[in-house]
């Protein structure tokens, strides 16, 4: 068996194994050159949204309204779901620690420091928890997908579920940033050195970089700092560009890279 990762950019994944097609924060149109439009994608199984920032939140409205896909996700994206008509039968709601099984898939949602809101057409602003998950798309591989967590201690995590694969935030895509707000930005959610720690207190053994859609000098580091936190000696470290494949198999990971034609 072997688990397929393709990354849409940003912090969106569609992860592929034989018994399961799982969609994590979704976001493509907002992009110049997606890998592919929200009609290519094949109806999931379940779309996981961490969170109501527009790039995690993205398309998923879009994509649960055209495939009937369910949608597992905190309470402030409920309602904006519910707003574009997705009825309540296709949502779960939930939140850390409530385990929930949708469309066959298992899905743990654990803490994220984070935040999460927003803006209904009304006017209101909602706010929820933000959250990242852990999947299990085939026995023995459990993917953790950071869901824009600031650092803190991972540890117990690590201890309790295992993770073997850890979709972890080190940058911060520059198209995203408003450059009309006080002052500058300096770091996403993780800096590259925060995301190799995470790592290593996850004890996964292939860490990716996330959260971006250029391969940034913080990506690069990233990389090399896993190694240098490594205590196990033997942790992958993976930088796909925008719809590349990670391909697990037997805990070893390798890249499909994208054919340059299907740059659009």
């Amino acid at each position: 068996m072997s688990t397929r990762i393709r990354f849409l950019g940003i912090a969106g994944y569609e992860i592929v194994s034989d018994a399961h097609r799982i969609l994590v924060d979704p976001c493509l149109s907002a992009q110049s050159n997606p890998p592919l439009t929200p009609d290519e994608l094949e109806a999931p199984d379940v779309i996981l949204v961490s969170h109501a920032a527009f790039d995690h939140y993205g398309d998923t409205a879009a994509i649960a309204q055209r495939t009937g896909a369910p949608v597992v996700c905190g309470a402030d994206v409920r309602l904006a779901l519910l707003e574009h008509g997705i009825p309540h039968g296709q949502i779960r709601q939930t939140t850390w620690g409530i385990v929930v099984e949708v469309g066959g898939v298992v899905v743990r949602p654990v803490e994220c420091h984070h935040w999460s809101s927003i803006r209904l057409a009304d006017g209101s602003t909602v706010t929820g928890s933000p959250m990242a998950f852990i999947v299990e798309p085939e026995p023995g591989v459990r993917i953790y997908h950071y869901g824009d967590t600031a650092l803190y201690d991972m540890r117990l995590i690590g201890e309790l579920y295992e993770p073997t694969v850890g979709l972890l935030g080190c940058a911060q895509p520059l198209e995203l940033v408003d450059e009309t707000a006080a002052g500058r930005l300096l770091t996403g959610e993780m800096s590259p050195d925060e995301a190799a720690r995470a790592a290593e207190m996850l004890g996964v053994q292939v860490a990716v970089a996330s959260h971006y859609l250029e391969r940034t000098p913080e990506v690069d580091e990233f990389v090399r700092l896993v190694a240098e936190h490594d205590t196990t000696a033997a942790r992958q470290a993976v930088a796909p560009d925008v719809g590349d494949v990670i391909v697990l198999q037997n805990g070893v990971a390798s890249v499909e890279r994208r054919e340059p034609e299907a740059i659009r």
